[in-house]
């Protein structure tokens, strides 16, 4: 085994106050929390489109969903779930770009994965209840630590220590055997320094798909000490995670058949159909921050937070009728005596990483400067290795045979300043720049038995630059920023090019928007500009993977507006609506072709001009309607998605169709004289039943004899979605 890291936290020198003059400071000024938070965080007037989620928004929308549903009425964001519910595996899309090419931070550390660059929410349930804010920048976004920003950058803000003590009991029910249970609490100020936090959060679902289970729990814990003008906080959270597989979506004609719940995962052939029920992922991770922060005086503040995260876990697949060769196994002899070269298996995919570095902020305020920097060092080590647990018909193989392993590693270095100055009364200047350095390395067998020996570095240089105009309750602003991105993984093991190179995004942005007592409005216009995009050539490879090749010219552009009014004193509006096109100048699909006897051919090329990026809709908007009056509150709260197509080809047949889903959420609330308060709410998702699909996936070949390309066989999978379904809630708080 490889020798693992481990991460040694030196000692910080603790200022303090006398406990009086300490205790009137702290409960009257929050300034030393936001150190951290501003280094990372885009401030009111950055030139730039931004949303902004507070922790009350998400505590109404929480009924065990994953963060990218609680986020999903914000401008151009579009959610889906492998199990139909928005539990379990749960990603999003900004702006058409995938959770893999949009930067997540936590308190402004990496969220990441380090060589998939996307982040599995799955590993984060309930993470919204420990959460004090979610802020979106669309488009690339200001500098920040970790993953290139290619359609977004999203900053995770853990909720503030509680300085009264406080505990709450939240618990739900229903629709698919959902039930969660969360117990949230804190102590106070103690000894006018030490504030401790905690909460422990259980999921279950059976899911809409078939066997689409999820068995998920987590927990959060913070201590902080404040002394003075020093805060130090040790922050730690985690989860473990059991989910049945739903990741093979429901095919197309399956959906057309009426039978939108199937699920081909661990389903297999002996003596008439079967399913195998620990076809599961399983993944444990735990994350540990320690932070030290420090007030220079009323103008500047530093911080330095150390981190640590290890994920260690495996999914486990019923593999029929396979050759013992692809998994390093010699034939065998049964027990009558034959030859087995092909069998039934069942294998596990391991993952064991580790992750580790630091990351120091500092700020400062002063007249007409605001400067923030950063710095930060990053290292992953990872293992992967494959597994054989058992095979039909062969009572010999050793236990846990390892067919393949290989290791990860990645070194990530970030340094960058940003800093906005006043030119004149109305008009600010925004400066911002990155530089970021990577070295990537891949050794070992990969689960094909193919040797890998990837050692690659990058040095990117990513300039913003930007004008805010204000004046009153008037804003205005035009930005131009860049971005890269390294391939992942992936791209790598399973690209089309042998040695795919690095993207490059030049973003344009401009908004308008105005806010009254009584209604406001903003329109956001951007422009996209992509050299060498990876994306998915409409091949796959052995093991099922979409291999990806770079294409020299692609965009997005688009036009987001929102508005919000408030009708009357107990109703309001909002809403948004997002309006783009989506295009590839130049693309060439690589369809496979087969002979009569599925014998491999030379792939048919085929060349589209002007296409759309797949699952990049040109139209999305989101509608909310919400009351409120006494302790009684109700929100009404509708999505809509345009056309996705599912590769880059524009064929209709091979896209998704719009939709739109309501969905409603009712809750009343008051407070007894023997508790702080009783919550009672429930949420009806998908009130008029629409049936309807958010992602999925595509492949197509050609057999001899079929006449042309575009009768080409068709293979697919569809996210299909919940109908209507019912959660209640009942929350205790003391």
């Amino acid at each position: 085994m490889r020798r693992k890291a481990f991460l040694f936290i030196p000692a910080i020198a603790l200022a303090a106050l006398s406990d009086d003059a300490f205790g009137q400071q702290l409960l009257g000024n929050h300034d030393i929390d936001e150190v951290v938070v501003r280094a990372t965080k885009a401030a009111d007037g950055t030139p730039m489109a931004i949303s902004n989620v507070a922790a009350d928004e998400l505590e109404k929308s929480n009924f065990g969903q994953d963060v990218p549903y609680l986020i999903s009425s914000t401008p151009s964001v579009i959610v889906t779930s492998d199990a139909g519910t928005g539990i379990g595996y749960t990603s999003l899309r900004v702006r058409g770009t995938g959770d893999n090419r949009i930067n997540i931070t936590v308190n402004g550390v990496p969220l990441n994965d380090s060589e998939s660059q996307s982040v599995f929410w799955v590993n984060m349930p309930d993470f919204a209840s420990s959460l004090e804010q979610v802020q979106i920048q669309r488009g690339v976004g200001t500098s920040t630590n970790g993953a290139g920003a290619f359609g977004a950058t999203i900053g995770l803000q853990t909720q503030r220590p509680g300085m009264s003590p406080h505990f709450e009991i939240k618990t739900a029910g229903g629709s698919f055997d959902t039930f969660k249970a969360t117990l949230r609490g804190g102590t106070g100020l103690l000894s006018d320094h030490f504030v401790f936090d905690g909460r422990y959060s259980l999921i279950r679902s059976g899911g809409y798909i078939d066997r689409a289970k999820a068995d998920v729990s987590s927990y959060y814990a913070s201590g902080t000490f404040y002394g003075g003008a020093t805060m130090v906080r040790l922050l730690a959270f985690g989860s473990d995670e059991c989910t049945n597989q739903a990741w093979n979506y429901v095919p197309s004609d399956s959906i057309a058949a009426g039978n939108r719940t199937y699920n081909s995962c661990g389903e297999y052939y002996a003596d008439g159909r079967l399913n195998y029920y620990d076809q599961t992922d399983n993944y444990r991770q735990q994350h540990y921050h320690l932070s030290g922060t420090h007030t220079l005086g009323a103008d500047a503040g530093i911080s330095l937070t150390l981190h640590y995260t290890h994920g260690k876990g495996y999914y486990e697949d019923y593999k029929t009728n396979r050759k013992l060769s692809e998994y390093a196994l010699d034939c065998a002899f049964d027990s009558r005596g034959d030859t087995v070269r092909r069998s039934d298996l069942v294998r596990r995919k391991w993952m064991d990483n580790d992750f580790y570095g630091g990351v120091l902020n500092f700020t400062y305020s002063a007249g007409r400067l605001d400067l923030a920097a950063g710095l930060s060092a990053n290292n992953y080590d990872g293992d992967h290795f494959g597994r054989v647990i058992w095979v039909r018909n062969i009572a010999d193989l050793r236990p846990d045979h390892e067919y393949y392993r290989n290791n990860g590693s990645k070194l990530d270095f970030n340094v960058f300043a940003k800093t906005t100055y006043a030119l004149s009364e109305h008009w600010d200047g925004y400066v911002d720049l990155q530089y970021r350095g990577i070295r990537y390395k891949i050794d070992g067998d990969d689960d094909a038995l193919k040797n890998m020996h990837i050692d690659r570095s990058f040095d990117f240089f990513n300039p913003k630059a930007g004008l805010t105009w204000h004046s009153g309750r008037h804003t205005a602003y035009a930005s131009f920023a860049t971005g890269h991105r390294e391939p992942t993984r992936n791209n790598y093991t399973e690209s089309a090019d042998e040695h795919p190179t690095f993207e490059t995004l030049l973003d344009y942005e401009a908004g308008y928007s105005c806010n009254t007592d009584r209604w406001n409005a903003s329109v956001s216009l951007y422009y996209m500009d992509y050299r060498d995009q990876l994306v998915q050539t409409g091949r796959i490879s052995e093991i099922g993977e979409a291999l990806t090749s770079n294409v020299d010219d692609s965009y997005r552009m688009g036009i987001e507006v929102s508005a919000g009014v408030r009708i009357a004193g107990w109703l309001r509006w909002d809403g948004n609506v997002a309006l783009s096109r989506n295009r590839i100048r130049n693309f060439t699909e690589s369809v496979a072709a087969y002979d009569a006897s599925y014998n491999d051919l030379a792939p048919i090329e085929v060349h589209y001009s002007g296409t759309d990026i797949a699952f990049s809709p040109a139209v999305c908007a989101n509608s909310t309607f919400a009351a409120a009056a006494g302790g009684f509150e109700a929100r009404l709260s509708t999505a809509c998605v345009g056309r996705q197509y599912l590769d880059n080809s524009s064929c209709r047949s091979r896209s998704i169709d719009p939709y739109c889903v309501s969905n409603l959420i009712v809750g009343y609330s008051f407070r007894p004289s023997f508790i702080s308060e009783i919550g009672l709410s429930c949420r009806i998702t998908n009130i008029f039943d629409a049936e309807y699909e958010t992602s999925g996936w595509v492949a197509s070949y050609v057999v001899e004899g079929q006449s042309t390309v575009d009768n080409r066989t068709v293979e697919d999978g569809l996210a299909a979605q919940a109908g209507t379904a019912a959660m209640v809630s009942l929350t205790l708080k003391f």
